[in-house]
């Protein structure tokens, strides 16, 4: 029982990493109905920028600063210059505009900053630690008290604040909160600027374990099973849907890997959001929609 307790808890924990990812889709989500594909570009952009900048002698402190602060700048011009002109056109077209973007932000990230792999160390060694008789990953344990913290702050953000209420009612009737003054352009420039901190985060943590490298981008896949199971318009979904998927593809790997010759692991979180999806299409928190007829 202690081998599987250690493999559940091992699992949760590495599951955190996939909620950082799922969170900066569920804010633009929730802002704008539209899934966008450059996030994964965005978590890449930003870890690149910080590892660039503390590879030339930039302090640790002031190199995350200036990360945020380029993130921020880089959603002021995305929103300006990409989905301003395309308000009130379909969501497959700003579908298809965030996949371009994706390929944009690459493609600058690869002609500033180069293609090789950087190594990335944020001063967390990867070490066993022991609770209660458990042995769990250090690094693990840092990644989910960070995305604990990350959740706590955007959930004051978005639940106590003027930014919060504007925000939610733009996610539930675009029309209605223009016809009330709430800015659109506006709320659209905080949610990327947000996302874009979110991928900073994520980037930082995935960046120190595999690498910073192109591949990176390439996390927004595991994101997906998170968000069919959370459900694409809630936070907290987002976290569930992370540690669902985290403990599952440990608990496959250890206990059906073996009798199928291994390597469940890339494959079996899309099994499972599969099934949800005949389930409970809309996630476990994701808002069912209502049709008039």
């Amino acid at each position: 029982m202690t081998f599987f307790f250690e493999t559940l808890l091992g699992g949760l924990l590495a599951g955190t990493m996939y909620s950082l990812v799922a969170i900066g889709f569920v804010l633009i989500y929730k802002a704008s109905g539209v899934f966008n594909f450059a996030q994964g570009s965005m978590l890449l952009f930003a870890a690149l920028t910080f590892v660039s900048l503390h590879d030339q002698g930039v302090p640790f402190a002031l190199a995350l600063l200036l990360s945020v602060v380029v993130m921020i700048i880089g959603a002021l011009l995305i929103e300006r210059l990409v989905l301003r002109p395309l308000v009130n056109r379909s969501q497959i077209t700003l579908f298809m505009a965030t996949l371009g973007l994706s390929f944009i932000i690459e493609g600058l990230a690869q002609g500033l900053m180069g293609s090789q792999v950087r190594a990335l160390d944020l001063g967390i060694d990867d070490v066993p630690i022991f609770i209660g008789g458990l042995m769990v990953s250090q690094f693990d344990l840092i990644a989910a008290a960070a995305a604990i913290v990350l959740v706590t702050v955007l959930a004051l953000l978005f639940n106590k604040t003027r930014i919060g209420v504007s925000l939610r009612a733009v996610a539930d009737d675009t029309t209605a909160a223009l016809s009330i003054g709430i800015n659109l352009n506006r709320i659209w420039q905080i949610v990327w600027a947000v996302a874009g901190v979110v991928g900073l985060v994520a980037g930082l943590l995935w960046g120190a374990r595999q690498g910073v490298q192109f591949s990176l981008s390439l996390v927004v896949l595991k994101a997906l099973p998170v968000l069919i199971i959370g459900g694409f318009t809630s936070i907290g979904g987002a976290i569930v849907g992370g540690l669902i998927v985290g403990a599952a593809e440990n608990l496959a790997e250890v206990y059906i890997g073996p009798l199928i010759g291994g390597g469940i692991t890339p494959w079996f979180a899309y099994v499972l959001a599969l099934a949800f999806l005949y389930i409970r299409p809309a996630g476990l928190f994701g808002e069912h929609a209502i049709e008039r007829v």
